[in-house]
């Protein structure tokens, strides 16, 4: 099980830059409040949200005059219960089932150059036949 938590964890890697670590809380901002709360890392990415490793959510820090609510994080890592294996396994069989799409054809043999002199300039292209 520690496998699986060890590449999920890998996925969601730290928001600030040139940290590779794992991500452990997700720290959010509560503006109307002036209010950072930091917490468990959250089910899923949000856009306006940030994930942060261990090192980062520790040192956090805030500007003046904001609070930060730091929520109670978990001890151990949450194991994947019998639905999240479940819904992987079903996500695979999905994917493996599903038929490739093979892209659609043109026949370029059919297509004809404009009239044009050779030669000729269309603003930053040029049109040039193929030699008879």
């Amino acid at each position: 099980m520690a496998l699986i938590w060890d590449v999920v964890g890998a996925i969601r890697q730290c928001s600030r830059s040139a940290c590779r670590q794992s991500a452990v809380a997700t720290l959010t901002y509560v503006y109307a409040e002036s209010t950072a709360v930091l917490g468990p890392l959250a089910t899923y990415a949000e856009p306006h949200a940030y994930d942060l490793c261990t090192q980062h959510a520790g040192s956090l820090t805030v500007p003046r005059g904001w609070e930060v609510l730091r929520l109670a994080m978990p001890s151990t890592p949450p194991q994947p219960g019998p639905d999240d294996l479940l819904a992987l396994a079903n996500a695979v069989r999905e994917a493996a089932s599903a038929a490739p799409e093979t892209p659609a054809r043109h026949n370029h043999a059919q297509m004809e150059p404009p009239a044009s002199v050779e030669g000729t300039r269309r603003g930053h292209l040029r049109i040039l036949r193929e030699p008879s």
